[in-house]
């Protein structure tokens, strides 16, 4: 009898703080809205801490919705010019030094973007979370001072890059503070950070990101907002190829 009570008060007491805790839906849907728009326009900086150094390239973006983008990156000389276009799951690059474009896919969506602690696979990781992911509320922590959902997503889907995801959601803003990317294994490959978070507009969006590649050396990658503007109108010619040229 002892052994039943101590049991039955133990499904209790979890059940009690299981009931606590928001779904992982809701809590994916409350990011979701906060962190996606119909378009965007930035100007950022990418800071890429090498083992040795750093170097800094400057670009401005343009996405419409998950399946449209174009970035041209403005500095330094090296590669200011380098244009890149995403149409839904095709990605291309144009180089000046080269005067060519190129597709890229498969096997080089792996390879770094210009040195830096993202891939284009992580570049063309546009898509809601809620398409690819079950996710599940596992707990409560304390990071940064801030109480956070800590949410478990398992992929649902075959073609996703990172089979589980971990995020540390914060409870009051539903924002993440931190999200680390895991292969099936089980093994870390990457973690982000995200800071200085500025209300623009009805919603809360990061001033600077900080990626880091667990199998690589160096210190990161920072990717710095300087502006950035969300529903806005953009013209349809710049998700062309033509406008790579």
């Amino acid at each position: 009898m002892k052994k039943l009570f101590l049991l039955s008060a133990g499904l209790i007491v979890a059940g009690l703080l299981s009931a606590q805790y928001p779904s992982g839906d809701e809590v994916m849907d409350r990011m979701d809205r906060n962190m996606s728009a119909k378009s965007r326009v930035l100007t950022s900086k990418m800071v890429i801490h090498g083992p040795r150094s750093s170097r800094t390239i400057e670009s401005k973006s343009w996405s419409m919705g998950e399946e449209k983008s174009y970035s041209e990156y403005l500095s330094p000389p090296r590669e200011a010019g380098t244009k890149m276009l995403k149409l839904e799951d095709a990605l291309w690059i144009y180089s000046p030094s080269t005067d060519r474009t190129i597709q890229i896919s498969g096997h080089m969506l792996r390879q770094s973007v210009m040195g830096s602690d993202l891939s284009y696979e992580d570049m063309m990781d546009d898509a809601t979370y809620k398409d690819n992911y079950k996710a599940e509320v596992t707990g409560e922590e304390t990071l940064r001072e801030t109480k956070c959902w800590v949410l478990q997503l398992e992929a649902i889907t075959d073609d996703v890059t990172y089979q589980v995801r971990k995020i540390w959601m914060d409870e009051e803003k539903y924002i993440p503070l931190r999200e680390e990317l895991y292969a099936k294994s089980g093994k870390l490959l990457k973690r982000t950070e995200l800071y200085d978070f500025k209300r623009v507009g009805s919603r809360w969006f990061p001033g600077r990101m900080v990626f880091k590649d667990m199998l690589k050396n160096g210190d990161g990658t920072e990717f710095i907002i300087e502006s950035i503007a969300f529903d806005i109108e953009i013209p349809e010619y710049i998700f062309t190829k033509a406008s790579l040229r």
